[in-house]
């Protein structure tokens, strides 16, 4: 009897020690983590995929983030130029802010000859330490142009917010006529975005 238990009991152990044996020889996916099974090959792609895009440490974070300012940077100075409004600065966006710049640039302003006539005068009073004359013609032209110069601003403003009123009633406006008003202070082919329209042209 002693024979026949201990036969079996061996018999009994041998297939089960078979299987295991042939499970330990099947080969293991590198990448599935042990006691979980194999990943799929879509899931251990993506997976890897992931892996590749996210930074690896900081510094490599830095890099991509200054990359993408540069790229930010280089699209803007284009649409600086070419009037895209995707681009703009926030400063710049909008149908408001691009009306202004059409109506600033579609005409004659004064105060965009500010700052070569203030060279001028400038030269003029430097001279003008040694002569009387030139030294006053330089005090009255300054004075002419200062008065000049408000007069024309105000007669722009009390027209671009009429204009404004009337063509964007429900938008804000908050800004806009300063924003002008600005802008003709610079020389018409130094204005930033360029103009889009010529003079003497009706936005």
């Amino acid at each position: 009897m002693g024979f026949v238990f201990r036969s079996r009991s061996k018999d009994e152990k041998a297939p089960t020690e078979k299987v295991t044996a042939d499970l330990s020889k099947q080969p293991r996916d590198p990448e599935a983590p042990k006691g979980r099974p194999t990943p799929k090959r879509s899931e251990a792609q993506t997976q890897r995929r992931r892996a590749q895009t996210v930074p690896l440490d900081r510094k490599e974070a830095a890099k991509r983030q200054r990359e993408a300012r540069r790229s930010d940077l280089t699209r803007q100075r284009e649409a600086l130029n070419s009037g895209d409004e995707r681009y703009l600065p926030a400063r710049d966006k909008g149908p408001v802010r691009r009306f202004v710049r059409d109506f600033v640039d579609s005409r004659f302003v004064i105060a965009e000859f500010f700052l070569p006539m203030a060279v001028v005068i400038l030269v003029l009073s430097l001279f003008g330490n040694a002569n009387r004359a030139l030294q006053n013609i330089s005090l009255l032209l300054w004075l002419g142009v200062i008065v000049l110069i408000v007069i024309d601003s105000i007669g722009l403003w009390f027209r671009l917010r009429k204009q404004l009123n009337e063509r964007f009633p429900n938008e804000p406006k908050r800004g806009a006529i300063a924003y002008g008003l600005m802008r003709t202070l610079q020389m018409r082919r130094l204005r930033l975005p360029k103009p889009q329209v010529k003079r003497g042209e009706r936005p």
